[in-house]
């Protein structure tokens, strides 16, 4: 992707409000000097010191020892795997939705509007080098939350924070702290501008966060935003974390559910707010969907139905990642909030159904949830297939662009296409001890073609659910990568 424009030297001079359009061009918040020694493991390094245009050196193919992988996934469960896969190779581009509006990304969101941030922010920590004791800080720091109840307390601490006088700046150094707490005064300052009557509630707020929307902001660019966290992060060099849709808008996730009710908003579709609550999700046990999901799809900002629809294109980035990849990987988690937002997009089942002799592998869920209730494994492959082939997408070819859409000139029709499931799923990998997986599920995946079925285990995570034992998850990846564990569907 590209990651251009960290801060500049202290000594440039913040440009006007209304300048701040290109990352690059842009100083940081006058309020701070600029940054200390980049950290290490920062991203390739072009001509005259650009980031190369993916943020690493091109991957070859067949070298070895770290193969590049494209994980699409959301921001919880491969949480847990992400550091484990790094011990393996850390070239990997860690693929996610900017749709989320729950937590304390929806109130930046009702607040500052754009993307939300959570999942990308949650990810990049995941994979900081927390080696030495000022990065470990750093760490604790972007992951830190404000008091969960009482907005009153959790604006003093914040003010606490801002001014620098609060603990949780222990350990770092005056350079780093002062880097990012420029941003974190250049948020507060954006919420300000915005008058009392969008007052802003700091309660269980998270500043990895509000550090992130003040960067966007700042520079008006996402990707400059994901690159200085990066950066302040230390992610290690070959890590890439892609924004599924690279943009300065907000994005709403609509759902058509089977029966045609349509429903607003990824929390809505998959972790309703508890009663009561503004911006908590639950996410225990949960009602199910009035009628399974037949399509997830985007809505403009202030759309209610399908004639609101608009088609986002894929970041560049996450095609070029594709192209040059060795192995893609479906994530585990939430499959209708998580997953298919970044497979509905143009371009990318075309890019998918294109690699030949590359392991595409789906990790199933372990338990159910109010997205998939009562699925089998087959019917989460379907889900999948119908994603990336867009097969009820309201758009054929030709067709005009709505409001809000972005056209970029020539690219791939967002008309359906036609791919078997095989050619977008290679292996299944499965949860010893779940309940999606069926023991009729693998004869109805031979019949789709997919026969690598490869089970791992699991460990216990609470509530008698099972959870991929990390290790073993990335041992039985690898082993698909080497090619160890492909089995042929028998002769129909």
């Amino acid at each position: 992707m590209g990651r251009g424009g960290g801060p500049a030297p202290a000594a440039a001079a913040a440009p006007a409000e209304a300048g701040r359009a290109e990352a690059g061009a842009a100083a940081p918040p006058a309020a701070a000097p600029g940054p200390g020694p980049a950290p290490a493991g920062a991203g390739a390094a072009g001509p005259a010191g650009e980031p190369s245009p993916s943020g690493r050196a091109p991957p070859r193919r067949g070298e070895a020892p770290e193969p590049p992988l494209v994980v699409f996934s959301g921001g919880t469960a491969f949480n847990a795997v992400a550091p484990t896969l790094q011990t393996w190779t850390r070239r990997v581009a860690h693929v996610l939705p900017v749709s989320d509006d729950g937590g304390s990304t929806a109130e930046i969101v009702r607040v500052l509007g754009g993307p939300a941030v959570g999942d990308i922010r949650s990810r990049c920590l995941r994979l900081a080098d927390t080696a030495c004791a000022e990065s470990s800080a750093v760490d604790r720091l972007l992951a830190y939350r404000l008091p969960k109840h009482d907005g009153r307390a959790a604006k003093r601490e914040w003010a606490e924070i801002v001014d620098g006088d609060h603990p949780v700046w222990e350990g770092i150094s005056e350079p780093y702290k002062n880097t990012v707490r420029a941003f974190l005064v250049h948020f507060q300052s954006e919420i300000l501008r915005q008058g009392n009557e969008a007052r802003f509630n700091f309660a269980n707020g998270s500043v990895g966060n509000f550090f992130f929307a003040g960067a966007r902001t700042f520079f008006n660019s996402l990707e400059a935003a994901i690159f200085l966290f990066s950066r302040v992060a230390r992610i290690p060099e070959g890590s890439l974390v892609l924004p599924v849709v690279s943009t300065n808008e907000r994005l709403t996730l609509g759902a058509e559910l089977r029966d045609g009710t349509l429903v607003q908003g990824q929390n809505n579709i998959s972790h309703p707010a508890a009663a009561g609550a503004s911006t908590e999700v639950a996410k225990g046990a949960y009602e199910p969907l009035p009628s399974p999901v037949r399509r997830v799809f985007y809505l403009s900002q202030d759309g209610s139905n399908p004639q609101h629809e608009v088609w986002p294109d894929v970041n560049p980035s996450v095609l070029s990642e594709l192209r040059e990849c060795e192995a893609v990987v479906f994530g585990m988690g939430s499959l209708y909030t998580s997953l298919c937002p970044s497979l509905v997009l143009r371009g990318v089942g075309e890019t998918v159904a294109a690699l030949e002799d590359v392991p595409k592998v789906l990790v199933l869920n372990s338990w159910h949830d109010r997205e998939i209730h009562g699925y089998s494994a087959t019917q989460c492959v379907l889900a999948v297939r119908d994603s990336l082939n867009r097969s009820f997408s309201s758009r054929r070819a030709g067709a005009a662009g709505a409001a809000g859409e972005s056209q970029s000139g020539p690219g791939p029709s967002s008309a359906p296409l036609s791919h078997p499931a095989s050619q977008y799923i290679t292996h299944v990998v499965i949860p010893r001890g779940g309940s999606v997986f069926r023991g009729e599920d693998r004869a109805d995946l031979a019949r789709l073609g997919i026969c690598s079925i490869v089970e791992v285990e699991t460990e216990e995570s609470g509530g008698g659910r099972r959870v991929f034992a990390p290790e073993r998850l990335v041992a039985a990846l690898r082993s698909i990568v080497a090619g160890e564990r492909d089995e042929p569907c028998p002769p129909s």
